[in-house]
Order: structure tokens, then sequence, then C-alpha cells
């Protein structure tokens, strides 16, 4: 893919960064809906609290989720950072392909189960399972926020691969322009 120019990199820097943030958010709002069903002995609540986990999970997780994937493989495919240069951008594009995938196949139809379940007027077997998927959610993306910053572990094997055939090439330029005696 060709580099993005300055202003398309900046702008999807923008996207990925404010879904970035939504998917969190969107995660920890998940987690304190949970935490309420599972703390709490009243039913209305319960089901309150079950019905929005399943607005924040059918209009928002998902859409966020998808933004925040693409733009994210769209600015390391236009950027220097690659995909499959830096561990950090690999490790960030695995995990957020898992969340996603745990997103779309656990947690909303979970969540859907136990809006079922509550609204039939059957207490909620183990109110602890609605607590699990934010957690891991949440935990999957403070951590892929940290290494967003800081950037650890280095090149991959590729990347380490690319940088020296540029090396090479920049040498071997350097060569061919300077003056023969």
């Amino acid at each position: 893919m060709k580099p993005l120019k300055r202003p398309a990199r900046r702008a999807l820097l923008v996207v990925h960064v404010a879904a970035s943030a939504g998917w969190l958010g969107l995660t920890l709002g998940l987690l304190a809906l949970a935490l309420t069903a599972a703390g709490t002995e009243s039913a209305p609540m319960i089901e309150a609290a079950c019905r929005s986990m399943k607005v924040f999970t059918d209009w928002l997780v998902i859409p966020i989720g998808l933004l925040t994937l693409l733009s994210g493989l769209v600015l390391s495919l236009g950027t220097k950072w690659g995909l499959a240069r830096h561990r950090w951008v690999c490790t960030k594009f695995w995990l957020s392909l898992i969340t996603l995938t745990a997103s779309i196949f656990a947690l909303r139809p979970g969540v859907n189960d136990a809006v079922d379940t509550v609204a039939a007027g059957t207490p909620l077997a183990d109110p602890l399972d609605l607590v699990m998927g934010p957690v891991v959610s949440f935990s999957a993306y403070l951590f892929m926020t940290v290494i967003s910053v800081l950037k650890p572990w280095g090149l991959t094997r590729r990347g380490r691969r690319l940088r020296l055939l540029a090396t090479s090439r920049k040498a071997l330029d350097e060569r061919s322009l300077r003056p023969t005696a």
C-alpha cells in the first residue's frame, strides 16, 4: 500500500484513537452494568442493567470495534509501522481481531440470553457470567492502549529483514553517487 499523505494519516489517526477510546469506554460501561446486575437483589434493577447491556452490544460495541480494527489496519499498512514489522502492531491487530470476534460470538449472545432470562422473570443462573466478558475485554483494550503508547518489543523478523534491506540499498545508493577517482 502506498504511504498515506499527512492529512489523511492524521485524520485516520484521530478516527482510530477516538474509536479505540470509545471501545474501551463502552467496555467499562458494560462492566459497570454487569457488576450492577451481579451485585443487586432487585429484579427490576437486574433487568434494567441487562437491557442496557443489550443496547451497548447490539448498537455500539460491534460497529465501534470494527471501526477500530479497520482504521488500525489501514494506518498500519499506510505508515512506517507496517502490519508485520513491529511486534506491538501485530499484537494489537490480533488482540483486536480476537476481542471483536469474542464480542460477536460470545459477549452479544450471552447478553441476549441474560435479557431473555430476566424478561421471563427467571433469575440469572450465575450473574458473574455477565461480568467475565467485559473484564476480559477491558483488560485486553487497556493492554492495547499501553502498548500503543510504549511501543515495546522491537521489530519482528520481517521488520528486521526489511530494515536490513533498506540499509543495504541506501549504502549502495551512496556508493553509486560518490565521484570516482
